[in-house]
């Protein structure tokens, strides 16, 4: 739990009761927010970092004949994470082709389908990689309303409780060149999305209950001139990107950091405007989710030379040359996020090799290869870390920064899609099931 939230909590109990009244009434609310806090609502979770609120329960050895409270199969070819609302998962789906683009809800306790409904048919689909499909990005769910995106082939609201389509956009103009993988976050009104192309590259917010754009904003570097010869082209990869962005709030100051092109942005979420920039021409196509804490913003830059940089975030303007505090650049993944435990943060580059690295200083405590390929992100219950390979292999260890392995675990197949938490068992995306893991 937040210290904040603890420390307004227990402000409330001192101005509103006595000495009893106010013990029982902080457990009330910390329940509360516990319950809350379990629903996995969004890409990385209810915080979206990763970390598992109350998950000390949750199992750390299954196999195919172990553990696995149910097991089903998932029509189509999806690599976006399920979210979590009270006892039903949703899930975006798409066929193989990227034709007809859908939405799945599943009863978590049994595994039952619940819902099912196209919502877009694409009659010309854009290029999907290999590494893609064309339901990458997350949903993200927030009481009655879940809110699905396919890139600029469609953007979805949807009432939980009547399956009624709220609204649909389908206007926004980008070519995502190897497929979409932003998800969508929250931020009070607004639902902000990301869409950086070959064409075009922009973070858009739009009224989340109407659809109705609020602002839009382009990126303020285009890196479509960078030939050799001094003549402009336009190579998709380098202005291609599939971060999910992330709220922050620093110095009182609340920021959307998003990563583009070969560039961490600050904005504004309210407005839209920029704060600052980290521009870093050696990389492109970032494809995590950045955190924050000790005062910084960490997060991978992405392919061709990847590295981990620390950014403070008290910047204003064109900030690489004053405002990076320090880069990694060993073992630094391209697709899975990484994970900042207390002092520490902790990694998994796309070949195997998992690292821990003292957060301050950027300082590698320990780099080990597990093995696999990776490209889903960790998750965390503050005590163990579980890394999910791309061949089906769960490595499970200690969150400290001494190395140690706690189980190695084998399902059938792959993950390319990350994991999401139903109380105290695992919801596992895999390239061809779904599965439910508990103790």
């Amino acid at each position: 739990m937040h210290y904040k939230y603890f420390m307004l909590i227990s402000n409330i109990a001192v101005w509103s009761f006595g000495k009893i009244k106010r013990i029982v009434y902080i457990g009330l609310v910390f329940a509360k927010l516990m319950t809350v806090q379990a629903d996995w609502s969004q890409f990385r979770g209810p915080l979206g970092t990763g970390f598992i609120p109350n998950g000390g329960k949750l199992p750390a050895e299954w196999n195919e004949s172990k553990n696995i409270d149910w097991k089903i199969a998932l029509p189509g070819r999806a690599w976006s994470s399920p979210v979590v609302s009270g006892d039903t998962l949703w899930l975006t789906n798409a066929d193989e082709k990227g034709h007809e683009l859908s939405v799945i809800s599943i009863d978590a306790k049994s595994g039952k389908l619940g819902f099912t409904k196209q919502l877009f048919h694409v009659d010309k689909p854009q290029y999907a990689h290999k590494f893609n499909t064309y339901a990458s990005p997350t949903p993200i769910i927030e009481g009655s309303y879940v809110y699905l995106t396919w890139g600029s082939a469609g953007t979805a609201c949807l009432n939980t409780k009547t399956k009624k389509v709220l609204w649909t956009r389908d206007d926004f103009v980008c070519d995502h060149f190897r497929g979409s993988g932003s998800s969508p976050i929250l931020y009070k009104n607004l639902l902000i999305l990301t869409f950086d192309g070959a064409d075009f590259q922009y973070v858009a917010a739009l009224d989340k209950r109407t659809g109705k754009t609020i602002w839009k904003t382009n990126r303020s570097v285009d890196f479509q001139d960078l030939g050799a010869d001094g003549k402009p082209f336009r190579d998709g990869d380098v202005r291609k990107g599939y971060s999910t962005p992330h709220i922050i709030k620093h110095g009182g100051i609340t920021q959307l950091i998003s990563i583009g092109a070969m560039a961490c942005y600050s904005y504004d979420p309210l407005s839209g405007r920029e704060i600052w920039r980290i521009t870093e021409r050696a990389q492109h196509s970032a494809s995590t989710r950045p955190v924050y804490g000790q005062g910084l913003v960490f997060y991978p830059t992405g392919f061709a030379k990847g590295q981990l940089l620390a950014v403070d975030p008290g910047a204003r303007g064109e900030a690489a040359k004053t405002h990076i505090k320090w880069r990694l650049k060993r073992s630094v993944g391209n697709k899975p996020s990484i994970l900042l435990i207390k002092e520490h943060i902790y990694m998994i580059a796309d070949g195997g090799v998992a690292s821990c690295v003292e957060a301050k200083s950027g300082k590698v405590l320990w780099s080990e290869r597990i093995g696999g390929n990776y490209s889903a992100s960790p998750v965390t219950d503050g005590k163990r870390i579980f890394f999910f390979s791309e061949e089906g292999k769960t490595t499970v260890v200690a969150a400290k920064p001494e190395y140690h392995v706690l189980a190695i675990n084998k399902l059938d197949d792959g993950f390319m899609a990350s994991p999401a938490v139903h109380k105290q068992t695992f919801i596992l995306r895999t390239k061809s099931h779904l599965y439910r893991i508990a103790n």
